[in-house]
């Protein structure tokens, strides 16, 4: 049996946003009636990831709980936010072109930092399904995470259960 569906949150301007969809990647795979199989959370979306983690309780000043800011603060170091144009040899000039014939602002393109991140934490995460509920242990949560940070943009989350 295969069960899909997808959802949308909003992301927040000019900051990384994580969003803990737990609740409804858990409600999905009750509606899908699986007992036992997997999950799927995936992201479409180059710029975007999706991880589990526990939750971290304490909030950090810029409102992300403090591991999510931890994680935000080791990629600062690795790779850093986009601020200046030729920063990252993406855009390039083609790359710019093609943005603006499909309505892209220039600055926009400029997220390459974001994109470099989701490709290391990747889009998607599989969590088993057993006794009809996603096991993501005592503490496990799962975060939707939106790098780019040019601007804040609705975002669709898909979930595919598998299983019998």
């Amino acid at each position: 049996m295969v069960y899909r569906e997808s959802f949308k949150v909003e992301s927040r301007h000019r900051a990384v946003s994580f969003h803990d969809v737990t609740d409804e990647v858990k409600e999905i795979v009750k509606k899908s009636g699986v007992k036992e199989g997997i999950v799927v959370v995936y992201s479409h979306h180059t710029t975007c990831s999706v991880i589990t983690q526990e939750c971290a309780f304490d909030m950090s000043m810029t409102g992300l709980e403090t591991l999510q800011q931890d994680l935000v603060n080791c990629f600062e170091e690795w790779i850093p936010t986009c601020r200046t144009e030729g920063m990252y040899l993406h855009p390039g000039h083609e790359a710019l072109v093609f943005a603006e014939e499909h309505g892209e602002d220039n600055f926009g393109c400029h997220n390459t930092d974001a994109h470099l991140r989701s490709s290391i934490i990747g889009r998607n995460v599989t969590i088993v399904i057993e006794d009809g509920e996603a096991d993501l242990g005592e503490f496990g949560r799962v975060h939707f995470i939106d790098w780019d940070q040019t601007r804040g943009r609705k975002r669709t989350i898909q979930v595919m259960v598998m299983g019998e």
